[in-house]
Parts: C-alpha cells; structure tokens; sequence
C-alpha cells in the first residue's frame, strides 16, 4: 500500500481527531485552577470548597474564586491541618531562643481560595490589621503558625494562627516593616488587588 506524504503529514498531527485534540487542549487550558483544580468559566460558578465541621478559625474574604458561604472561604482547624504542613525554626522578637513554628504555607491557602490580589489584609480577633504583600508568601514561605515548639497556639499564646516570616534563614527580613507583618490572633485574611 502506497501512503502519500500529505496523508501521513495528515495522520501524524491528528488526522481526523485534531479539531477535537485542539478544543480538548483549549478546554483544560481555560478550565484548570491555579491549585489543581477545576473551575467553569463563563456564567458558571467556580469549584466551592467543603463547609467547616468544627469552628472557624480563619475567613478569606475578597479577591477570590473558591468560596464556602457568601463570597467567603471559611476554615476551621481540621480543614487547615490537612493541608501541608511547613517548619519554620528562627528566633523571633516575641519569643525566647529558637522556636519552632508548624502551619500551612500562606502561598497554599492563597491557591486553595483562588486569590487574585496583590496584597492581604490580616485583621487580629482585636481589629488590628496589616496588609502583606501576597508575593512574601511565595517568596519567603511565610507559614500561618498554629503550632509553637509542637503546641496548639491558643489565643492566649498568639493564636489560633500567626503569620512568620524566616528571619533566621533570610536576614533581611529582620526590619520594622516585615516585624510588623507578623500579626497574631488572625481572625479574617482580605485579599486586595
């Protein structure tokens, strides 16, 4: 049997499957989440994320595209300890000697949401606030704390979560500014373009 070249040029890049390859590549191009997930665009809702059990510890509000409430993404702390686990071991101005932090990245929480600001509005359970550029989290590891040297942080010790930054690893993070990021006892993180 004689094959012609345009023939063979016609099976090797698809043949009659290509037009169905090429809106299958389009289709997961504009439906893949930043996180793995999946997401409907267009007039459909994005993917939502599982309700809380227990009680919420922390809410995302704002800038974002995966919600469980109204325009909101609540945790409680089942929620946020099955996500992956990050260390950060550094001395702090808060604490003695060396201390060991355990919590999820805040670059992980931002992709678990769908985040699309520039900056994070971290409001305390007594209203204070700060605003954190979203780029330190993923370029520090910023972790939010729930542990301290392995115990739960309770809201008298600092918690349910507090944000820390590396500063024995990465010394120029040890400024006034990046010390003043380091906000405890957060209740609600407000993404912001």
């Amino acid at each position: 049997m004689k094959v012609l070249a345009s023939e063979a040029r016609r099976v090797a890049f698809g043949g009659p499957f290509r037009p169905w390859i090429a809106g299958l590549a389009v289709a997961l191009l504009m439906g893949a989440a930043p996180d793995g997930g999946w997401s409907v665009t267009g007039s459909a809702r994005a993917q939502s994320l599982a309700r809380p059990d227990g009680p919420v510890i922390v809410t995302v509000s704002g800038r974002i595209s995966r919600t469980n409430g109204e325009g909101v993404a609540e945790f409680d702390r089942a929620m946020l300890e099955a996500m992956p686990a990050a260390t950060i071991e550094t001395v702090t101005p808060w604490t003695d000697g060396v201390t060991k932090f355990e919590g999820p990245l805040a670059s992980d929480l931002m992709k678990r949401v769908g985040a699309t600001g520039s900056r994070v509005k971290a409001i305390a359970a007594n209203d204070y606030s700060v605003e954190i550029p979203v780029s330190d989290f993923a370029a520090y590891r910023v972790i939010l704390a729930m542990k301290m040297n392995g115990e739960i942080l309770r809201t008298r010790n600092k918690g349910p979560l507090w944000v820390i930054y590396p500063w024995s690893e990465r010394p120029e993070l040890r400024t006034q500014v990046v010390y003043g990021r380091s906000i405890w006892q957060i209740k609600e993180l407000m993404v912001e373009e």
